[in-house]
């Protein structure tokens, strides 16, 4: 059974931004979005007029939380072979009531790609206004990164 991460949010977070469960990459090196083709860093970085791909994890992690973003992953838990979303199996949800108290500000929860954004009616039931984003993987190359980008800007709305 794989394990994903602690949330990165404080109690003036307002927006999390939350994947599916982490990638190979991103477990081996225990950061988020560690992969160096996901542009999700790039894709947040432009939107928050920040340059995180140059900085380091922890200091992008600092920097994102001073806007007031955090990041977790729907998935607590899971079993998969490789990377790709399609082969979760055995999947137990994150604790969202727990977040709550840890992030009482929270007000907004935006989804990186498909497979996490099948939680956005379970979250919005619970009070919360959601947007659903293109993945940032890699393994999304449906999209061009400016036309991902055109819809990531929706994360200060």
């Amino acid at each position: 059974m794989l394990r994903g991460f602690p949330p990165v949010a404080a109690a003036d977070t307002h927006t999390l931004i939350l994947g599916s469960f982490p990638g190979e990459a991103s477990l081996a090196a225990t950061q988020y979005y560690a992969h160096p083709r996901n542009q999700f860093w790039r894709l947040l970085g432009t939107v928050l007029d920040e340059s995180l791909v140059e900085l380091a994890y922890e200091e992008r992690l600092r920097r994102v939380l001073a806007h007031g973003i955090g990041v977790w992953d729907v998935l607590a838990a899971c079993e998969r072979e490789g990377s790709l979303d399609a082969a979760i199996r055995n999947a137990s949800p994150n604790d969202f009531a727990a977040l709550r108290a840890h992030a009482p500000k929270l007000a907004k929860v935006c989804f990186n790609g498909k497979t996490a954004g099948r939680f956005a009616p379970i979250i919005g039931a619970a009070g919360y206004a959601t947007l659903v984003l293109p993945s940032s993987s890699p393994a999304n190359a449906m999209l061009s990164f400016d036309q991902k980008l055109r819809l990531w800007r929706d994360i200060l709305t």
